[in-house]
């Protein structure tokens, strides 16, 4: 494996104001993703989860700390360049799909491409390529609410890989479904994980599914400690 970490954090910070009061969500956290990983994030709700992801994305500033991703300092990135590096560099699902109800499935996958410049013929084709792989190339020409829970996930997966992403960072992906179609959505992720060789972090409270990644970081009173994914066991 590749010894040049993906993604590095050092140090990493984030603190908001409330009136007088400083509120820090998490502080001096320090860690390495290597390519081909997936990492699990696990925690209590509440714990930050979901800001650090969005910190790492460059969705959100840090207040002190560096991120470096894909060989970029992701923390000093103005924001053209933010919005630059997010849409070449990563790949987002959220627990919920955030699809655009009035598009089609073909036309939700293809947005990123589309955004960047592609031409529609182009980028429908290359959805249409994903849409196959996610496993819903009869679903292309639906819209999103004529759509089943797993499937809008499914839709959302392939639009967050369709720019072949260096880094997919995943939010609760499949916290918004019934167990049994969770389980089939986190299978997809980690097929498409290994068949693309994708670096991927997710944060999930379904232990079971933190066990079946390659390490585990739990997020806990601000801290992060590595976990072995044989200890969530109990």
């Amino acid at each position: 494996m590749n010894k040049t970490p993906l993604l590095e954090v050092s140090g990493l910070r984030k603190a908001f104001r409330s009136g007088a009061a400083e509120i820090v969500l998490f502080d001096n956290l320090s860690f390495q993703l290597q390519p081909g990983e997936m990492l699990a994030l696990v925690g209590d709700s509440g714990a930050g989860k979901s800001t650090l992801l969005h910190v790492l994305g460059a969705l959100d500033r840090p207040s002190q700390g560096t991120i470096q991703c894909a060989g970029m300092d992701v923390g000093t990135l103005a924001e053209e360049a933010a919005a630059e590096f997010r849409n070449r560099e990563i790949g987002y699902v959220w627990q919920f799909h955030y699809l655009l109800p009035e598009f089609t499935a073909l036309e939700n996958a293809a947005m990123p491409l589309l955004m960047r410049g592609v031409k529609p013929a182009e980028a429908e084709k290359q959805a249409a390529s994903w849409l196959g792989k996610v496993g819903l190339d009869q679903r292309a020409h639906h819209r999103s609410g004529e759509l089943s829970g797993g499937e809008q996930q499914r839709v959302a997966l392939a639009r967050a890989l369709i720019t072949n992403p260096k880094l997919l960072l995943a939010d609760e992906p499949t916290g918004d479904l019934d167990n049994r179609t969770a389980d089939a959505v986190f299978e997809l992720i980690a097929r498409l994980h290994r068949e693309h060789q994708l670096t991927s972090l997710i944060a999930t409270h379904n232990l079971a599914f933190a066990r079946r990644c390659h390490r585990v970081l739990r997020l806990h009173q601000g801290h992060v400690e590595e976990v072995t994914p044989e200890s969530l066991l109990a």
